[in-house]
């Protein structure tokens, strides 16, 4: 992920974390993450399993989702315009875990959403703009304007 320093993706990606173990406890992490790259990060959980927070899209604004706790199903589609994309867009869906680090990087022209799998999920978010540089580009639409939310049985 060294070529992250340089230059953020231009497509959803996961950045790769790992977890130690031992007698002392565990230590989660994502090395390869460009902290450099991002001014703020806040946190969000909701009240209930299954409950979906999307969709929600920026043109000059890029994301990180970390799991904290818990698992979410991660969701992100390219904006073919910022007012009324189009609805056949293929959506990108990771499952994100707090028993195995990972973030999800969502560039620049994408929305995203998540679902919590879990109870307990608690997921940070990073941004690279602040929260003044935000203002302006927000896009919002409904949680099922894209549905991707459907847990497959395997």
């Amino acid at each position: 992920m060294t070529e992250l320093m340089d230059q953020l993706p231009t497509v959803p990606t996961i950045l790769p974390g790992g977890c130690a173990v031992d007698d002392r406890g565990e230590l989660s992490f994502i090395n390869g993450f460009p902290l450099n790259k991002f001014k703020r990060f806040y946190t969000v959980s909701n009240h209930s399993q299954g409950f979906i927070r999307a969709w929600h899209g920026h043109m000059l604004e890029s994301k990180v989702f970390f799991v904290l706790n818990g698992s979410i199903l991660a969701c992100a589609v390219k904006m073919s315009e910022k007012d009324s994309p189009d609805k056949d867009q293929v959506v990108e869906r990771k499952v994100l875990s707090s028993k195995s680090p990972s973030g999800f990087f969502i560039p620049a022209g994408y929305a995203n959403g998540f679902m919590s799998l879990t109870e307990d999920a608690q997921l940070m978010v990073f941004s690279n703009t602040t929260l003044e540089e935000s203002q302006g580009d927000d896009y919002r639409f409904p949680f099922d304007y894209w549905n991707p939310w459907e847990v497959v049985p395997r």
